[in-house]
């Protein structure tokens, strides 16, 4: 027996329903670990006097020292969206067995309105005092423009009980249009609270530098180090020089090159030494 064309039409809306809930969550996700990720580093490398571009980071990379930070804050979130999609869903059959219809209308209405002044709110003392607000405020702001566009999505759903409010291109815009404003609230946020996290990376090395693996550097040729708290040693011959760098603390290798903190670095005084991981040099690590 061969499918009628409404079946095939009726498959492939789902297929599409599906890929359209799905795919843009999925890929604006991704685009924030990759965006905190280089925000992170990038806010990090200023405060330690470099440029981020010196790392030789990749795209996973960026993702990957992302993903340590904001663990915690998507496992929260998947728990809230999931609580919030049991909620509306058990609303919406309340709705459509005709059980308060008029009170459900109501609830999401006052629900829409509490949360565009909010969400207005918080815009209003994000610009008032950026400095102390900028981290939550823009979380505050996509929350609000979401719980907003749900509550009068779902009152108009209590009043028109089953037949279609908006035509489906309609609501295609409308949901573009909210989901286009809270990726950019998301990403001004993220921006904000990544570069905080990088700070304090960049402070936390300095309060524990002495914790770092300590790194002796070996190398034929004179490596003109400046850092006052590393030393140079000549233990080679006259037919074969050798020259050994104590006071280094291993900091990462990344991008083909070694990077160095010295004993007593600062962020203020200190200097990152950076090497090429190459035969030119042997280097030694210890405790």
């Amino acid at each position: 027996m061969t499918d009628s064309p409404d079946e095939g039409r009726s498959l492939w809306s789902r297929v599409l329903g599906v890929i359209s809930a799905v795919g843009p969550p999925v890929t604006v996700v991704t685009a924030l670990l990759f965006y905190f990720g280089w925000a992170r580093a990038d806010a990090q490398a200023s405060s330690m006097g470099l440029d981020e571009s010196l790392f030789g980071y990749a795209a996973q990379d960026y993702i990957l020292i992302s993903i340590s930070a904001l663990y915690l804050p998507l496992v929260l979130l998947l728990i809230v969206g999931i609580i919030w999609f049991a909620l509306d869903r058990w609303l919406r059959r309340q709705i459509d067995e005709d059980r308060h219809r008029t009170l459900a209308a109501k609830v999401a209405g006052s629900a829409a309105v509490v949360a565009v002044v909010i969400a207005s709110g918080a815009l209003l003392v994000a610009f008032l005092q950026p400095a102390r607000t900028a981290i939550f405020a823009p979380y505050v702001m996509a929350g609000g423009v979401l719980v907003a566009a749900w509550g009068l999505r779902l009152r108009r759903h209590a009043r028109a009980g089953h037949a279609p409010v908006l035509r489906a291109e309609e609501r295609a815009v409308e949901a573009t249009l909210v989901l286009s404003i809270v990726t950019l609230l998301l990403f001004w946020g993220t921006a904000d609270y990544a570069q905080a996290v990088g700070r304090g990376l960049a402070a936390n090395f300095e309060q524990n530098v002495q914790s770092l693996p300590r790194a002796e550097v070996y190398s034929p040729q004179p490596l003109g180090i400046g850092a006052d708290a590393v030393t140079v040693s000549d233990v080679g011959t006259k037919e074969q020089p050798l020259y050994r760098y104590d006071g280094l603390r291993f900091l990462v290798l990344s991008g083909g090159r070694f990077f160095f903190l010295h004993d007593g670095w600062t962020t203020e005084n200190g200097t990152v030494v950076v090497l090429p991981d190459d035969n030119s040099i042997r280097v030694e690590f210890s405790r």
